[in-house]
């Protein structure tokens, strides 16, 4: 898997500022009785589980606050951490051992706290760029460069002039951003109106997708999306949240197929055959070429009844237990196989998943 494109780094289109000197770190105290690194999984698909992996090299005054949103990877290996709720900022960014190194993203920060959602980063002409997507009815997505320095942005406003499909009574919040192989993007309003707008290499507006419903090339909650390659084809494939399955489109928006037999999945990412699905109920699975589940890493059913009982786990961290995920809401491989978890729960958790041979 080494070298590999991965959801987070996608090379092929052709700020508020804290260093971690500013302050004392924050302490995060593991769960109680966990061990130091336990195992998850088996086989090829064996990972040592290190949680809350950075947190405690956050300085005293930062704060993932309400939840770690999203995840996502830069060339040189530097993890960038969306937050909501948290501050300052609404991103973190990491270098490979988990040292804090700056917040930026104070565009999407409102009343003094972030609302950052979706995050992903891509090379464009030999300067990579984030794309963030705000879970804010007020804010939009956002283009910038590494220091957050803003591009363009795109809000409610400018997505219903290049599409008019935000009449009366249309929802709006959005979730993610994906790209397509000709240098445009997909940006995926999926806890809004069920849209993905998908735009071109110029930023023109070319087409929307979906729309609320359970039939085939509709969503419920269509909370992320990626371009799946695995085959040698391009297709855009969704998380259909809220009907617990994955489907794909060609790039034109044709629905092609659709796979059953997820909880509740928020996300994806892909490393040479592999897929990898995020799943808010507790576990993350692992897909082949030929979309067969290989993994199913924290599976535990009575874990997933306790920790799904009203949501309240996400908020008692001292009932969290080892190699067990409560709320995974994004995953990411880096070039060497790990992954790095970042889970909607109170406190905010990171877990990396350090592959074992």
């Amino acid at each position: 898997m080494q070298g590999s494109t991965t959801r987070r780094t996608f090379l092929k289109a052709g700020a508020t500022t804290l260093a971690a000197a500013a302050a004392g770190p924050m302490v995060i105290t593991p769960a109680r009785g966990a061990a130091d690194k336990p195992i998850v999984g088996g086989g090829a698909y064996k990972y040592e589980c290190v949680h809350d992996w950075g947190a405690n090299s956050l300085p005293a005054s930062a704060s993932y606050g309400n939840a770690s949103h999203g995840v996502a990877l830069d060339k040189a290996g530097r993890i960038y951490i969306t937050h909501n709720q948290g501050a300052p900022g609404s991103v973190f960014v990491f270098d490979p051992e988990g040292k804090f190194i700056k917040s930026l993203g104070g565009f999407h920060v409102a009343g003094g706290r972030s609302r950052g959602h979706g995050i992903d980063i891509r090379e464009e002409n030999g300067q990579e760029f984030l794309y963030l997507a705000a879970s804010d009815v007020n804010m939009g997505w956002v283009k910038c460069d590494l220091n957050g320095q803003v591009v363009w942005t795109k809000g409610k406003a400018d997505i219903h002039k290049d599409s008019g499909k935000y009449g009366k009574g249309v929802r709006y919040r959005p979730t993610n951003t994906s790209f397509t192989p000709d240098g445009g993007y997909v940006l995926g309003d999926g806890y809004g109106s069920n849209l993905l707008h998908q735009y071109n290499a110029k930023d023109e507006y070319v087409r929307s997708i979906g729309g609320g419903g359970t039939a085939d090339g509709k969503f419920r909650t269509p909370h992320g999306q990626w371009l799946d390659t695995r085959d040698g084809k391009a297709k855009i494939v969704v998380a259909d949240r809220a009907n617990k399955r994955l489907q794909w489109f060609d790039t034109d928006g044709k629905h092609l197929h659709t796979l059953g037999g997820f909880l509740f999945p928020a996300d994806i990412d892909t490393q040479g055959d592999l897929m990898l699905v995020p799943d808010l109920h507790c576990r993350i699975t692992i897909l082949d070429r030929s979309n067969k589940v290989v993994a199913q890493l924290g599976e535990d059913a009575e874990w997933r009844k306790q920790a799904l009982a009203g949501f309240k786990m996400r908020g008692q961290r001292p009932k969290w237990r080892p190699a067990r995920f409560i709320h995974p809401h994004d995953a990411a491989f880096d070039k060497d196989g790990n992954i790095y978890c970042a889970e909607w729960v109170s406190t905010g958790r990171v877990t990396k998943l350090r592959r074992v041979d």
